[in-house]
């Protein structure tokens, strides 16, 4: 055969090209795929972040700027924003008080169900005592319990002890709210660690505490962080809860921009960038232990 003459396909060669060719087209196909999905989250995202990024930029226009135009306006003027809002706001004793009272309603909130959620959740899960199974399933009942139930009776309550009207009592009522929940998860996920390592810690000389604190709990570290900011974020966010037991002279931040609400053209100014610093600080919390609570939600779901 003379090097001009051109070699004949054989069956094996064909079929050899055309699964190349097959390969080719479908990492195309993929890749476009991957592409278009990618573009896809990207404008999600950003329609998703559009309310927030219009209400941080209505906290940084003044208020008659803002009632002569929209505040896309600031794109085509960037001299118009101005942080004369902000000076307002920490001017203002109400939105600044209101604040203060969430850190102190949110935080013993928070925690209180962190360490009592992590004591029970491991007596449910180690420790033998009459009745478990069945107070574990009381437990598991009361998350059906919604809030609004118990509004009335609680408020009776806490007014015959003198906590209606309190800090206390709002948080004492998101604890107990938050406690069967807190259970549940953490009861199932301390369930999970071999029971082997406990029974070597206690031939140690381990006892219950020690193995509760030294054992268990950085074991279960990732399920208490995302608990924390479960938690953390809906007493945060609470607005009914404050609003029927909060003290009405020294609210929430929630329930301080609702009063607000209600002179809004006057209080723009107050009200636009009090309502992104109440947005900014459960963002804050949540990117601060994110990797713990994505951690914690795989170890569930592979769980």
């Amino acid at each position: 055969m003379t090097p001009t003459e051109a070699t004949p396909a054989t069956p094996r060669t064909a079929a050899r090209a055309g699964r190349s060719a097959g390969g080719l087209a479908g990492r195309a196909a993929g890749r476009l795929a991957g592409g278009a999905v990618r573009v896809f989250l990207v404008v999600a995202a950003l329609f998703w972040l559009l309310p927030t990024l219009g209400l941080l930029v209505s906290s940084l226009v003044s208020p008659t700027d803002l009632n002569d135009g929209g505040w896309w306006q600031v794109f085509s003027a960037p001299s118009r924003l101005t942080a004369d809002n902000y000076e307002r706001l920490l001017a203002n004793d109400t939105i600044t008080s209101s604040l203060l009272n969430t850190f102190a309603i949110a935080v013993p909130a928070t925690l209180l169900v962190l360490v009592l959620g992590s004591l029970a959740g491991y007596a449910f899960a180690w420790l033998e005592f009459p009745g478990r199974d069945w107070l574990f399933l009381v437990v598991v009942g009361l998350l059906v319990v919604p809030v609004q139930v118990a509004l009335i009776p609680v408020s009776e309550l806490f007014g015959t002890i003198g906590l209606f009207e309190t800090t206390a009592g709002v948080v004492l009522f998101h604890t107990a709210f938050g406690l069967p929940f807190a259970v549940f998860l953490l009861r199932n996920f301390f369930a999970e660690i071999p029971r082997e390592l406990l029974e070597a810690a206690r031939l140690d000389g381990a006892g219950e505490l020690r193995l509760f604190t030294r054992v268990v709990l950085p074991l279960g570290g990732p399920a208490i962080a995302s608990l924390g900011i479960f938690q953390f974020l809906w007493v945060w966010n609470d607005m009914l809860v404050a609003l029927v037991f909060a003290d009405s002279a020294d609210p929430p931040i929630t329930v301080a921009l609702q009063q607000q609400v209600r002179q809004f053209g006057n209080n723009i100014d107050v009200l636009a960038p009090g309502a992104f610093l109440s947005m900014v600080v459960p963002l804050v919390v949540f990117f601060a232990f994110q990797r713990q609570f994505v951690t914690g939600v795989m170890a569930g779901a592979v769980k």
